[in-house]
């Protein structure tokens, strides 16, 4: 006997190097997705800590400059702490409104790992409240590379949350195929696909992700105005306030690769979709990219699931 379950992925922009003032943006749109009946809901890429669209923070190739660096302290000073109060903050609201809840953040480093570095992440919250772990974004893409360190094979976990397993993984990764076959060898039901990327092209490669791990794809993008950061914030789009930075474009995708909702475009949303689960068994029928058609005697995966940093040894007397 199947059932349906109501998703929303929300389409909004931080307010940037704000972080206060985006945590209220945030929990005024979950209370919305939550009053429109969702059971999960999936906030965009770097949704908490902001995207800095349009700016190289003074670093051009062989080159640093003072407001540059100064730039990236207020970044550094927007990110959060994982755990920290604002985790409690969205797992007391997932708890409140019994949702499930991917968010994109920019995660700060702990101090036993050096406490300097940034991660693009996403986190998973249950809607009891727990929160289940994170995503740290394996390879920043070209200038994301001056601002955010690299994830590992640590935070490669599926999550079981109460609408079922979560798969999060975040923009471009979504372009690495061992990547998504890690994600897929582990049952997901629900692959979430926090993203900042507003291309046309985006929607295309959701769907072959659907096809391809006959799962739920849900994609949340920022939609962005230049409204959205301070005013000295300097961006190459430029200064008009009603420049669009990040354009949008969040959908969500059956497992045969029907588009339930969106791709949406120029403006703020929530976009919903009632998904019947008894979808997942009927594309497994003929492919599970995992399991019957799988070919383990010819081709393998291998993950390294260890988290590597450079912690101080521990060397006895």
């Amino acid at each position: 006997m199947t059932h349906t379950l109501t998703a929303a992925v929300i389409q909004a922009g931080s307010s940037l190097f704000n972080t206060p003032q985006t945590m209220e943006k945030f929990a005024d749109l979950l209370v919305s997705a939550a009053g429109e009946g969702a059971k999960l809901a999936v906030f965009p890429e770097a949704f908490i800590g902001g995207y800095p669209k349009g700016s190289n923070f003074g670093a051009p190739v062989g080159s640093r400059s003072d407001e540059g660096r100064d730039l990236f302290r207020r970044y550094f000073e927007s990110a959060i702490n994982v755990p920290g109060r604002e985790t409690e903050r969205i797992a007391a609201l997932a708890k409140d409104h019994a949702v499930d809840i991917v968010v994109g953040v920019v995660e700060r480093a702990g101090k036993d790992e050096g406490g300097g570095t940034l991660y693009c992440t996403a986190l998973c919250f249950s809607s009891d409240g727990r929160l289940l772990g994170k995503r740290r974004k394996l390879i920043p893409t070209a200038a994301e590379r001056i601002i955010w360190g690299m994830g590992d094979g640590s935070t490669l976990s599926a999550f079981d949350a109460s609408s079922g397993r979560i798969s999060t993984v975040i923009c471009w990764e979504n372009y690495m195929p061992l990547l998504r076959m890690s994600q897929y060898a582990q049952g997901i039901e629900f692959y979430c696909a926090p993203t900042v990327d507003d291309r046309d092209s985006w929607a295309s490669t959701m769907t072959t992700i659907a096809l391809e791990g006959r799962c739920f794809v849900l994609s949340a993008c920022q939609f962005m105005t230049r409204a959205d950061a301070p005013v000295d914030f300097s961006s190459i789009q430029g200064d008009d306030p009603k420049t669009v930075l990040i354009n949008g474009g969040s959908l969500i995708i059956s497992p045969l690769g029907k588009i339930l909702a969106g791709p949406d475009f120029g403006r703020e949303t929530i976009l919903t979709a009632e998904l019947d689960m008894g979808d997942i068994a009927r594309g497994k029928m003929d492919f599970d990219v995992a399991g019957h058609y799988a070919r383990p005697d010819v081709l393998e995966l291998r993950v390294h699931y260890e988290h590597r940093h450079c912690a101080p040894s521990r060397m006895k007397a």
